[in-house]
């Protein structure tokens, strides 16, 4: 404590440049390397930021860094976060934690009896739009909560990104690209899962790249590509989901929360602000002064929580939450296949609230 946290990154593809910008304002963490399987890009990240271009095996056990910040795809996610928890680093990853339940419970399992800690995204939660309307939830504006809706509908990534793949590709898909930001949101607000129904369905076999060097190359659909379900969380509130990326669009709220002295509506969960409106028994819509999260906040801030929380806490954006959301939503697609309700075996801690803040600081 005290000191900043020394960062290396795997993985210096698009998403990362949103973390280096976070790490600009962010006193809690510092890079000192990257790594990238394209040795040339992870060569020029390094010139750019100053920092050593290394190996991603040499990164992972270099003594000058402390944590290991996991940006590759999903299907690399716990191979390389092993490795990490292996020598001795903590790990923060991008969502999900891994492309499988019993990969993500591997990595939890392998930093609990490493003692390093483990982290995911997203972190979207803890910035001021989620945390406006949870505080809004915990101080009782909706009475008791009873139900909550989340819908995140698209025609498919496959329109703008350049390589697509895998978006349909297992450990892809609406539910396990978006979802992570739409259920770590509601249990942010709602608490755990206990149980999920739900049903799933794929609208065609290929989709068509619309941009970039491969524009007018199909890629094949291996994933279902629109899933609904009902979520009951354990304290015996009901959430409906939509994950879409065969629909168009929607005028539906990214979030409401429904209770029954008040509804919600929650900013989108894939952004760290925006505004929170209440619609009081008997009253009209209002607009909420923002009034908790990180102020500000971008993708990292996480990982900055994770370095500012002292030894013997839990950090936010933790391992324990990324295991249940991934459990939630592969349950989710379990019940779909079965077409009956699933039991969600994890559960995890409801995470602590932001105070309305800056910066995590060590």
């Amino acid at each position: 404590m005290g000191q900043p946290l020394r960062i290396g990154i795997v993985g210096v593809g698009a998403i990362s440049g949103q973390y280096l910008s976070a790490f600009e304002r962010l006193e809690a963490v510092r890079l000192v390397a990257v790594a990238d399987l394209d040795a040339e890009r992870a060569a020029a990240v390094a010139a750019e930021q100053g920092v050593r271009a290394l190996t991603v095996d040499e990164l992972v056990t270099d003594p000058e860094v402390d944590a290991v910040l996991n940006l590759t795809i999903p299907a690399a996610h716990a191979d390389v976060a092993l490795k990490a928890i292996a020598a001795g680093k903590d790990v923060y990853g991008e969502k999900p934690l891994a492309a499988t339940t019993d990969d993500a419970r591997a990595i939890v399992e392998a930093g609990r009896a490493a003692g390093v800690r483990v982290g995911c995204a997203p972190d979207t939660v803890l910035g001021t739009g989620v945390q406006t309307a949870r505080k809004a939830v915990d101080d009782g504006l909706v009475g008791t909560p009873v139900a909550a809706t989340a819908t995140m509908v698209t025609p498919g990534h496959e329109r703008w990104h350049p390589n697509p793949d895998f978006y349909y590709q297992p450990g892809g898909g609406p539910l396990l690209d978006m979802g992570p930001y739409y259920v770590t949101a509601l249990v942010t607000l709602l608490g755990p899962v206990e149980s999920v129904v739900g049903s799933a369905s794929r609208a065609r076999a290929t989709r068509t790249i619309g941009s970039g060097p491969r524009a007018g190359e199909q890629v094949p659909v291996d994933v279902d590509t629109h899933v609904t379900g009902v979520l009951r969380h354990e304290s015996g509130a009901l959430s409906t989901l939509v994950m879409s990326f065969d629909a168009v669009a929607t005028h539906a709220s990214c979030i409401e929360v429904h209770g029954d002295q008040g509804s919600l509506v929650v900013p989108d969960p894939n952004g760290f602000d925006g505004t929170v409106e209440l619609h009081r028994l008997g009253g009209g819509w209002e607009e909420l002064p923002v009034s908790a999260g990180y102020r500000d906040a971008g993708r990292g801030y996480g990982l900055a929580d994770l370095a500012a929380t002292p030894p013997g806490a839990t950090a936010r954006a933790n391992g324990d939450l990324a295991y249940h959301v991934l459990d939630v939503m592969t349950s989710l697609l379990t019940a779909a296949e079965k077409g009956t309700s699933v039991s969600v075996a994890s559960t995890c801690e409801r995470p602590a609230a932001v105070p309305l803040s800056d910066a995590p600081r060590v």
